[in-house]
């Protein structure tokens, strides 16, 4: 018998596969462009937008939320806490949320493609909220009496005044995607990965979201609409394989699927009868004790069945 052990052939079925490099390149820079666009139709509302920040300020009194001026008081003792702050801000969110969806194309495909469109339809109900709702943030809104800490310290991502900006729409703080981003960058790598450690990627949103409260980009209810928006869009588009990887991880499916498993072999082409197995027995056997009567049956030199033995000793008794 032959042992067989299941190959990489064999494993890889389980894997999706990989959508073409050239179309996902496509459809991600339009989703980027349709983003972009996005903000930039939304802007023109100024007067809204302040209307709605007093209004939103007064609700998170109301909540009895966290003063976002204690979290920058923080940062605001240490200039170069100030700086990277502003720098975590500016030159992490594309960043990372690029990164995480080339090492899932790659390594997780079945995985990116589930990450790709929960960002989008994060993304989409991001940019109805900032049509509906124009919202300045803190960092320009006196009463808030919090510093624009981009403009203070830098660097800065914004133009020097909110209504010129042809970059970028500061009126859109309502909900806040660097929070939800992050949040989908550490839910993604978590429901993907395999290590223990997996769980350390929830720095990221938790750092983002000390960014930017700190900074005075965004208020608390923005962070809360953006967590909010994501945990519907994962319920209604669930990860791959959960259940599946799961299974797949436990020791006993492990140890099942990487034992050796018995293969046909091969038949002979005839088989030989089996011979009855002959010991020589040796005339002068009757000196031991057979009787005479038995010493005929047993030939003289010669090879006789093994049973004769046990006849002659049967026979004595």
């Amino acid at each position: 018998m032959k042992l067989a052990r299941t190959g990489p052939a064999e494993r890889e079925q389980d894997t999706p596969a990989r959508p073409p490099l050239v179309r996902e390149l496509l459809l991600v820079t339009t989703l980027f462009l349709v983003y972009k666009l996005g903000r930039q139709v939304a802007t023109g509302h100024t007067e809204e937008a302040y209307r709605n920040a007093d209004r939103l300020w007064g609700w998170e009194r109301s909540l009895h939320l966290p003063d976002e001026g204690t979290v920058q008081s923080l940062l605001l003792h240490s200039g170069t806490l100030v700086e990277a702050a502003n720098t975590y801000y500016a030159a992490v969110h594309f960043p990372a949320t690029l990164l995480f969806l080339g090492w899932l194309y790659w390594h997780r495909p079945g995985h990116y493609v589930w990450a790709r469109w929960a960002l989008a339809a994060l993304t989409g109900a991001a940019l109805v909220l900032h049509v509906l709702m124009p919202l300045a943030p803190p960092r320009l809104v006196e009463a808030t009496g919090l510093v624009d800490t981009g403009q203070v310290y830098g660097p800065s991502v914004y133009a020097d005044t909110p209504t010129t900006d042809s970059v970028a729409n500061q009126f859109a703080a309502m909900p806040s995607l660097h929070v939800g981003w992050a949040l989908m960058v550490a839910v993604g790598l978590i429901a993907a990965g395999r290590s223990h450690w997996r769980w350390l990627w929830l720095l990221h949103p938790l750092i983002t979201l000390f960014v930017v409260i700190g900074t005075a980009n965004h208020y608390w209810l923005d962070t809360v609409v953006a967590v909010v928006l994501l945990s519907g869009v994962l319920t209604c588009i669930r990860a791959p394989g959960r259940r599946a990887q799961a299974v797949r991880s436990h020791p006993s499916v492990r140890d099942r699927a990487a034992r050796p498993r018995p293969t046909a072999e091969p038949r002979p082409e005839a088989a030989k009868e089996a011979e009855p197995v002959r010991v020589p027995v040796v005339v002068p056997l009757i000196a031991s004790g057979v009787p005479s009567r038995i010493m005929p049956l047993i030939p003289s030199p010669g090879v006789v069945p093994v049973i004769a033995s046990g006849l002659a000793s049967g026979t004595a008794r």
